[in-house]
């Protein structure tokens, strides 16, 4: 068990007592305060009521790794309830209704048209209130696991009489096709012809649950409430997938709690976001940047998924919000880990193993999976970069688990050995990016930056069958190959491979010499691509240029020569710093772009930390708080953090909610 989870398991337990053994005066008194979750509230806007489908105009809550999500009504809708679910069981990613469950409430039999404040989000939950002169209702609405959601709603009666209520409850249409209805006792099942995961609402038992045709359900339940009293509907909401036990799961919901899984909830989002918003840098200690770190943890628990279908494990989407994400990629899940780990060990463990659960003989690693391939198949046409060792190495530090080790060593080094068995072209000990199918495309893919100008007048060469290299060294594929080895080196340690540590460090010596030597151009003062030969640069600033200060690979003049060029604002030190090529270069186009000008978080990071090696601290300070600061919808509550950002502007662009801009945020504030 990880100490996050012994801390959470901790404070559930002291709550437990505080409320169980109350025979003293003075009864044990919890923090009922929630500092750091207080952070959460409404950091993201989820404020939508969904008109289409694949309505993506708004975003989705989630949480406890559920493929289905929910949002907050707009203002100006009047409705009782919560907007979707947002199904992520099928197709890539529906609205399966407006709103599923909406209440309409009668007093004494007359319809009260009900007054809505704004609703409220956390980390751990939604809420909003209603209200109108002799009502108050609260809902709220919180996962218990990763396969049901409880809506609870709290009827108060305000008036000095008593009064008869009656709730009704139906549902706007359905949005999407394949979807039928059925009815046993108080629950409607919904089955979908586009995916083996059933959808069931269990009512209260005393309530009249009716279907009026195979796509339309209504209940209703009655009851008295004296002046000032108030009555509490728990309504459960689950999609589970055939692999999981419906009738298990039915057994949890009939002796549910609301009120104890919202407070397990809460306490373990506050020791979450307490382990990163303690964890702090110095400089960054004002509250605004305790908001981004809550806005951050958010992002990663929003596109949590758990095991499912083809994924063994749980892990992380790139966004749910973008229906190409819906998937599980090796370089994205090698970042998510290191965010993870600051504060979940256990969730950063499995995106690891989510991956290397895929990983062939030979060591090598797909690009990226999917639960279900009849949408996408599995591309094994490339892998990415690698950085799984330093993921590893990042997760042991903060939890110490010498088994975790032991499991992922052999993994790791096999993978690490593919890349000299399949990509070192002339087996000069310098690797290519490459393919699997002999592809341009996907040995550029390879690289994680698509379409760098870089690659513009690439080539493929074959090294075997089913293994292929670009006609060119590229010197960020070997500075990451140079801290694998040093990672790999403290892991050998860890588990007594004292022979292997030897190798690595003697052959990362070997290598940083290369890299050196090879890939900087002392004019230019730039590290660059070579030629296959290394004896012609492949010019081009790109964020390239600072991976060897990220791997720690550069000599310190080297490293002097790059930071100059890093905060030269006519290059790379624009109103969003550090973006993946300069600023003067004729072919920087951050619209149409992607990999030729955007701002990518993750690169900025390795920008960072890069000057940060080399001793430059002000320099990264000052880039840091820019960054947040220029990128829009960073700082401040409501939007989401972006794929990647417009240099110049600051523009968010691509997809939102994106999930290793988020983790990279969370490395970008708090201590290593």
């Amino acid at each position: 068990m990880s100490i996050n989870k012994v801390y959470q398991f901790i404070i559930v337990l002291i709550f437990i007592l505080s409320i169980g053994c109350n025979n003293s005066k003075e009864s044990i008194k919890v923090d009922k305060e929630y500092r750091a979750l207080k952070h959460s509230k409404n950091i993201l806007d989820y404020s939508i009521t969904p008109k289409h489908s694949v309505d993506k105009s708004g975003l989705m809550f989630s949480d406890q790794g559920a493929w289905f999500a929910f949002g907050l009504h707009e203002e100006s809708n009047e409705s009782i309830g919560f907007s979707g679910p947002f199904l992520m069981t099928q197709q890539n990613g529906v609205w399966l209704s407006g709103s599923l469950i909406n209440t309409i409430i009668k007093i004494n039999n007359n319809f009260v048209s009900l007054k809505r404040e704004k609703g409220y989000s956390y980390s751990s939950h939604l809420e909003q209130r209603y209200s109108e002169d002799n009502v108050l209702v609260l809902e709220k609405l919180v996962f218990k696991n990763g396969h049901t959601a409880l809506l609870q709603t709290k009827i108060k009666n305000t008036s000095n009489e008593s009064v008869n209520f009656e709730l009704l409850w139906g549902h706007s249409p359905i949005l999407v096709d394949g979807i039928s209805l059925s009815k046993s006792d108080n629950i409607i099942k919904l089955n979908s012809s586009n995916t083996n995961a059933k959808g069931y609402l269990t009512f209260p038992k005393k309530g009249h649950i009716e279907l009026v045709d195979s796509l339309q359900y209504k209940a209703r339940s009655s009851f008295n409430l004296e002046p000032n009293q108030t009555k509490e509907v728990v309504i459960t909401i689950t999609f589970i997938f055939s692999e999981y036990s419906w009738k298990e799961e039915q057994k949890q919901i009939a002796s549910v709690d609301f009120d104890s899984v919202l407070e397990v909830r809460k306490t373990e989002k506050e020791s979450q976001l307490q382990s990163i918003i303690k964890n702090r840098k110095p400089q960054f200690k004002d509250s605004k940047y305790a908001n981004v770190l809550a806005k951050a943890h958010l992002t990663l628990q929003n596109n949590w998924r758990l095991a499912a279908g083809e994924l063994k494990y749980e892990g992380l989407f790139p966004s749910y919000h973008y229906e190409w994400f819906n998937g599980f990629w090796s370089w994205d899940s090698w970042k998510h880990a290191v965010g993870l780990s600051y504060y979940d060990t256990n969730l950063a463990k499995n995106q690891m193993r989510a991956m290397f659960d895929f990983q062939k003989d030979d060591g090598f690693i797909v690009d990226c999976v999917y639960r279900d391939t009849t949408i996408e198949a599995h591309n094994y046409r490339d892998t990415k970069p690698p950085l799984s060792a330093w993921a590893v190495a990042k997760i042991y530090k903060k939890n110490g688990d010498d088994e975790f080790v032991k499991e992922f060593y052999p993994k790791l080094k096999k993978y690490h050995e593919w890349w000299y068995n399949k990509r070192d072209h002339d087996q000069d000990g310098l690797c290519e990016y490459g393919s699997t199918d002999g592809s341009l495309i996907a040995a550029k893919w390879e690289s994680g930056m698509d379409n760098a100008i870089r690659f513009d007048n690439s080539k493929i060469l074959k090294n075997e069958e089913n293994a292929y290299s670009l006609n060119q060294e590229s010197v960020d594929l070997n500075a990451y190959l140079y801290a694998e080895k040093l990672y790999l080196s403290e892991l050998a340690l860890v588990i007594n491979k004292l022979d292997d540590v030897k190798t690595y460090k003697n052959d990362a010596e070997i290598l940083k010499t290369k890299i050196q030597s090879q890939f900087f151009d002392t004019i230019d003062g730039w590290f660059y691509d070579t030629n296959i030969d290394g004896d012609i640069f492949i010019k081009g600033e790109g964020s390239e240029g600072w991976t060897a200060l990220w791997a720690n690979a550069a000599t310190q003049e080297q490293a002097k020569a790059v930071k100059e060029k890093m905060m030269n604002p006519k290059k790379f030190y624009r109103k969003v710093p550090f973006q993946t090529m300069s600023a003067d270069h004729n072919r920087f186009d951050p619209l149409e772009g992607y990999w030729r000008g955007p701002n990518w978080l993750d690169q900025a990071y390795f920008g960072v930390k890069g000057l940060r090696n080399y001793g430059f601290n002000d320099e990264a300070d000052k880039a840091t708080i820019q960054i947040i600061e220029g990128a829009d919808g960073i700082l401040g509550k409501g939007k989401s953090i972006r794929e990647n950002y417009h240099p110049l502007t600051g523009e968010g662009l691509n997809a939102e909610n994106f999930s290793w801009s988020a983790a990279h945020l969370i490395m970008l504030l708090t201590q290593d």
